[in-house]
């Protein structure tokens, strides 16, 4: 069985960069689709051709990694992003964020490791929730009667004001699949600033005991007893 599992690790460490490769495809034919409605039937056949593609690699590395887990509920309940890449579409795109795990430069376990791997994945899931999630709002919504998110700069106005929390209400979902994705940006929006807020405290915390002048010795040495000369017999 650790057989399995190191057989795993090698394939996770194969597959990191092509599948992190395959991610950015998959964000931009997603991306394209839903932003240029009207095309050439070639781009539709081929955006669709790339995004099939993309999932049967997803699905493909998801088997064999779960084959080849010794725990494999453990697997599963540890992996969610790649669970729901394989099913739901919207979900994809994210798979960026699980192969970002899975870049050697970014494993290591010391203090500086982890903080770096925290925030470049913070600021990552930022920057994905943001876009991911105006782009299916902006396509769910852009058709709706009375709908306010009818253009893509709305829909990314809205995820930014949403994920801040400040929420002007100028612009809202009328749709139930939007306002599921909004509730699913303010849970994100949540997490993703708790997360970025105790990993900066805990970076300040470390520079300042870092810089925190050592302790005089000579403090040490008034509380010791002064030697005695020894008396004369």
């Amino acid at each position: 069985m650790a057989g399995d599992e190191s057989r795993r690790t090698v394939w996770e460490d194969r597959t990191a960069w092509p599948l992190l490769v395959a991610s950015v495809l998959f964000l931009v034919a997603y991306s394209w689709s839903i932003l240029q409605p009207s095309r050439p039937v070639w781009l539709g056949a081929l955006l669709n051709g790339v995004l099939f593609v993309v999932w049967v690699a997803f699905l493909v590395d998801y088997v064999v990694r779960l084959v080849l887990s010794r725990q494999k509920w453990l697997f599963v309940r540890k992996n969610p992003i790649d669970l729901a890449s394989v099913l739901f579409p919207v979900a994809r795109p994210f798979r960026l964020l699980r192969e970002l795990h899975r870049i050697p430069l970014l494993r290591g376990r010391s203090p500086s490791h982890v903080r770096r791997r925290v925030l470049i994945v913070a600021a990552t899931t930022v920057v994905m929730f943001v876009y991911v999630i105006a782009l299916a709002v902006y396509q769910a919504e852009r058709y709706a009667p009375h709908a306010t998110i009818v253009s893509f700069g709305d829909a990314v106005w809205w995820a930014c004001v949403t994920m801040a929390t400040v929420g002007y209400g100028d612009f809202v979902p009328v749709t139930i699949a939007g306002r599921i994705l909004a509730v699913v940006l303010m849970i994100g929006g949540i997490a993703i600033v708790g997360t970025a807020s105790a990993t900066i405290v805990s970076y300040i915390n470390e520079q300042s005991q870092r810089l925190r002048p050592p302790k005089d010795h000579e403090q040490h040495d008034e509380h010791e007893p002064e030697h005695q000369p020894d008396e004369p017999a």
